[in-house]
């Protein structure tokens, strides 16, 4: 079986440029399978592309490619690459921090940057063009490889794992009673917001579901949430309009509030910037 694609990226659905990079897959081989990860990632965001591949990437059967284009500086001297990940996966993204939690997380066989001189749509009137390469090089080269016209080593030329860009990861510190760490991500539709701290590393720390817990929330190192808050597994033990601490589906302790939006009721948010902190009542 023909590895199955899938693209995230922020471009949307508002114009033509997802349904380009389809047609682009089908016309190097019709039988290749195209699924959506996500279009609506936050304009530029290359922390969050990396977060989203972390989050859905190992569901897929072994073999898939996941292309990834979030891509600020498309058409300028940034790579264009091919990752070969743990598991048998492949990712197909520009080097800009998309790889980060993809790489410490699953890790990263090898990489090869995309040989534009091979790898690249031609014909179609798009020499041309440098703003595009979610179309003439990341969809087109995946769909390649997809289809066995390339091999892994047919990207182009390996460059050391080393060199890949990466974000800065944040680690949670804990202690008896006491986890502190960041809110990396969101849950946009839903108002959720993802901590950097493990489920595990809670109980270690001496929390369990049904504690009633403390909260504290700064930005910038002013504090602008102070609430004690149910712990437990789900939404549902909080009542409607209640915020609750949850362990999330990446066992992760995340804020919610029950049938609202956390993010919303209490304009917070994401980054290194949002600490959050928890300790015993």
């Amino acid at each position: 079986m023909k590895p199955i694609l899938v693209f995230q990226t922020d471009f949307t659905y508002k114009e033509g440029a997802v349904s380009s990079m389809y047609g682009v897959v089908k016309s190097v081989d019709r039988e290749l399978e195209i699924f959506d990860g996500t279009h609506e990632l936050p304009q530029y965001d290359t922390w969050s592309a990396s977060y989203r591949l972390y989050q859905s990437l190992r569901f897929w059967p072994e073999g898939t490619i996941y292309v990834s284009v979030v891509d600020p500086g498309v058409g300028t001297a940034r790579r264009a690459c091919v990752a070969k990940v743990a598991g048998g996966y492949y990712v197909v993204t520009p080097d800009n921090g998309a790889l980060t939690h993809i790489d410490r997380e699953m890790g990263i066989l090898e990489v090869r940057e995309i040989d534009e001189s091979v790898n690249r749509l031609r014909g179609k009137d798009t020499e041309g063009v440098a703003i595009f390469h979610g179309r003439d090089l990341f969809g087109y080269t995946a769909a390649r490889l997809a289809g066995g016209i390339i091999d892994f080593e047919g990207v182009g030329p390996a460059y050391p794992v080393s060199e890949i860009v990466r974000h800065e990861i944040h680690e949670p510190n804990a202690a008896p009673g006491n986890v502190e760490g960041i809110f990396e991500i969101d849950d946009p539709n839903f108002g959720n917001l993802w901590t950097n701290i493990s489920t595990r590393l809670f109980f270690e720390s001496g929390f369990a579901y049904g504690d009633t817990v403390r909260v504290r929330v700064l930005h910038e190192d002013k504090t602008v949430f102070d609430h004690k808050v149910l712990f437990h597994q789900s939404f549902g033990f909080a009542k409607a309009g209640e915020p609750i601490i949850y362990n999330n589906e990446l066992m992760k302790i995340a804020l919610a509030v029950s049938c609202g939006s956390f993010e919303k009721t209490f304009s917070l948010g994401f980054g290194a910037a949002w600490r959050v902190s928890f300790s015993k009542v």
